[in-house]
């Protein structure tokens, strides 16, 4: 249904034509979002010249195409963070135009932020620098309002290294699964994206190495990457692969209940935050993210 309404703010128009996502909201009837989405489509379908098309946006329609832009060139986590960050300024600054936005508006916001702290400040500029170069590239806007806006000083934090003992500890309460996943994050160094996408064609037991890929180079072009097995890590993949359902192509996945299809999916994780703070308050030791497993330098028990 291309045109839907939600309690509260009123009705929006959405669809999706030759791979190009177009959407805008909030319109106060029905009859106002169907004749938008009339104009729209007509105008999707018979483009005027370069030299006609107005050099302005809806921000509501500049930020999915960003959207849209970022969920096929960068990784699902990075999508998601800029998503989070889209919602907040949707929130904001809906119904205004792009040219609307000022630089006093992005600093005010960036200083409503700083709030928080200045390293969340920093990183929201960060974030609609790239929104609005989005736009200034592609000839929405003429000129990107975050142009003018410094970075606020921020103290660096010291990355917690997590000690030996305490990741041993940790994964040793875990259950056999859920060790064998941690381990794999430990001896490979690899990122939790990269180890959930892992594939049993993405090892090799006889030449003892596993390939890793990430979208985490320009462009988002997927990227490999060869790490050595050493021989804990190839004793817990073989035993994984004896006892696989050679009907799953991953090293590590679940089986989920998905509301929107109605049944249950068998698929790799996505995230597994929520794991780490349990086993850590389990093992009773200072909270420690996925990420900071890269970092201890453990080869072998």
């Amino acid at each position: 249904m291309s045109v839907y309404s939600k309690r509260g703010k009123g009705w929006r128009y959405d669809f999706t034509q030759n791979g190009v996502r177009h959407t805008e909201a909030w319109f106060k009837t029905k009859r106002e979002a169907l004749q938008a989405e009339a104009r729209k489509r007509e105008e999707v379908k018979n483009p005027r010249l370069e030299t006609e098309t107005p050099i302005d946006m809806d921000f509501l329609t500049l930020v999915s195409r960003r959207l849209d832009h970022v969920k096929i060139y960068c990784s699902e986590g990075h999508f998601k963070d800029v998503l989070n960050h889209s919602r907040r300024w949707v929130k904001a600054w809906n119904g205004l135009k792009c040219s609307d936005i000022s630089s006093t508006m992005i600093e005010d916001w960036v200083i409503k932020r700083s709030r928080v702290s200045a390293i969340v400040a920093n990183k929201e500029l960060q974030f609609l620098r790239a929104l609005f170069n989005y736009g200034v590239e592609r000839h929405i806007m003429t000129d990107n309002p975050t142009k003018q806006i410094g970075l606020l000083p921020a103290e660096k934090r010291k990355e917690y290294i997590p000690l030996k003992g305490d990741v041993t500890r940790v994964i040793s309460v875990a259950d056999l699964d859920t060790q064998h996943y941690l381990w794999t994050l430990v001896l490979t160094a690899g990122r939790v994206s990269e180890v959930n996408n892992l594939t049993w064609d993405d090892v090799s037991f006889t030449d003892r190495y596993i390939t890793l890929w990430t979208r985490k180079r320009k462009n988002g072009n997927k990227e490999p990457r060869e790490i050595p097995m050493v021989p804990k890590l190839y004793d817990i993949l073989h035993y994984r692969y004896q006892q696989r359902d050679v009907t799953i192509p991953w090293v590590f996945w679940h089986e989920y209940w998905c509301r929107k299809n109605r049944k249950w999916i068998k698929a790799p994780f996505k995230d597994r935050k929520k794991i780490m703070g349990t086993l850590c308050r389990r093992a009773n030791v200072k909270y420690l993210p996925c990420h900071a497993l890269r970092l201890v330098m453990i080869t072998e028990d």
